[in-house]
């Protein structure tokens, strides 16, 4: 058994950040660089329960976000930047996706897209958990510089969904119901 948990640590990327217990998400502390702008997103299920946390972090060329959770269905999930930082179950207070009034087609692979809500995929393993990290060019935490700002008046929201996102049909890639939200603050 010893030499199982060992083969399976070994496996964890270098800087892992997510600790479970019984399966369910532990926070961990992020290393933070000293210059650039920071967020957080407390991601919770429909139930209200804490599933995990996505950790932005502004680029000079766009805007990375770590997502760490737990609970969710086994393989690919959609997940999209929402226009308003609510997330009341079952978070269609998140609205649509940011920006959505630019009139874009929704899908990283549609040739008249995508929108600036768009994300690539994430994949949770056969126990339900994420350890992932995308990036976008169309949203930013910092006052000024390309994409859409996500601090606006109204806030914006991390929408994960319960099946992939095909990243061309209208209006969200077919990734079904919305099972996990955060709302985006500062860090």
């Amino acid at each position: 058994m010893r030499a199982i948990l060992l083969s399976a640590a070994l496996l964890l990327p270098l800087g892992a950040c997510v600790s479970l217990t019984e399966n369910h998400y532990q926070p961990q502390p992020v290393e933070r660089a000293v210059t650039g702008d920071f967020g957080e997103a407390t991601l919770r299920n429909t139930a209200g329960e804490t599933i995990g946390r996505a950790v932005l972090t502004q680029g000079p060329t766009g805007l990375l976000i770590r997502i760490e959770a737990t609970g969710l269905t086994p393989g690919w999930h959609g997940v999209h930047i929402h226009a308003t930082g609510r997330c009341d179950a079952p978070f269609t207070s998140a609205g649509g996706h940011i920006n959505h009034a630019n009139a874009v087609p929704h899908g990283l692979l549609n040739p008249d897209g995508p929108d600036d809500g768009d994300l690539p995929g994430i994949f949770a393993d056969g126990d339900g958990r994420v350890n992932a990290e995308v990036f976008t060019t169309r949203a930013r935490l910092a006052t000024t510089g390309p994409g859409q700002w996500l601090w606006d008046s109204d806030g914006s929201a991390l929408v994960i969904h319960a099946g992939p996102d095909d990243h061309r049909s209208q209006p969200i890639g077919g990734a079904g119901a919305r099972v996990a939200c955060g709302v985006m603050a500062a860090g």
